[in-house]
């Protein structure tokens, strides 16, 4: 049986546009955990319950459109998106957080970061993909995110785009929200990239996948070059784009050692 730090809450958090729904458990300091393209908040369970038994107050909002998260995904930014966690800080009123951002979340956790700095005291990009990489592997998402498509096929692109050899994709064959992903590519679309990326008022932890084919190994120093000493590179060793499900132990460990790290 789970002990209180460990146990899941739920709670609604209300903006004038959305309302998020937030997965909350520990007690601590609070880490904010964003999932990635389409992606539902579920995929960080096994992190979530490894930072909260760590001594953290895990929240991991479901993004507009997954869970009973409503609110617009079209003509919408990501600052739209970024308010949208900056309203769940605020109201948890916990202190400023740590934000965790695995892949596309890294967009939205570093929009945050630069707009609204007094409510991030860090930032982690977890499994990010390079500055630029090739658009085929955008494709190759929304593949995987396709039900239409036989399981076979999509295990083939989810192993070829998001899972390490010998992690196995089968339980990434759900949790897709296809509509959503539309909406959150049109809103980084929509958002000039210097407005987040050449942005950093806070450390950042780049926590890298070494087998991550959105991430070339000759892009790792790419954050680190650009924003010297605020950023720490990390890299978690047989493990792909997917990152989370693949090595949640390692995963757990890094943000630990981060995070009590940024107040010694």
């Amino acid at each position: 049986m789970a002990n209180t730090s460990e146990a899941r809450t739920t709670e609604f958090v209300h903006t004038a546009s959305a309302v998020i729904e937030v997965v909350v458990e520990g007690i601590g300091p609070s880490v904010i955990l964003l999932p990635s393209l389409g992606r539902e908040s579920y995929d960080y369970d096994d992190v979530a319950s490894g930072l909260a038994r760590n001594g953290f107050r895990v929240s991991r909002p479901q993004p507009r459109g997954i869970g009973r998260s409503t609110g617009p995904l079209e003509d919408i930014t990501l600052h739209d998106l970024a308010a949208d966690v900056g309203a769940v800080i605020e109201t948890q009123d916990n202190g400023a957080a740590v934000v965790v951002g695995h892949a596309y979340g890294h967009y939205v956790a570093r929009m945050l970061a630069a707009d609204r700095p007094d409510l991030v005291r860090g930032v982690v990009v977890a499994a990010a993909g390079a500055r630029n990489y090739p658009a085929a592997l955008t494709a190759l998402a929304v593949k995987c995110a396709d039900p239409s498509l036989p399981d076979a096929e999509r295990i083939g692109y989810l192993q070829t785009g998001f899972f390490a050899p010998g992690n196995d994709p089968a339980e990434w064959l759900s949790g897709w929200y296809p509509e959503v992903s539309k909406g959150q590519l049109a809103a980084s679309a929509a958002t000039p990239k210097d407005e987040w990326w050449a942005v950093a008022h806070q450390p950042i932890l780049d926590l890298q996948s070494a087998l991550d084919p959105f991430r070339p190994r000759e892009t790792a120093n790419e954050l680190r070059d650009r924003f010297g000493e605020l950023v720490t590179v990390s890299v978690v060793p047989n493990a792909s784009h997917a990152l989370m499900p693949e090595a949640p132990a390692q995963v757990v460990r890094a943000l630990t050692d981060w995070i009590r790290g940024l107040d010694s």
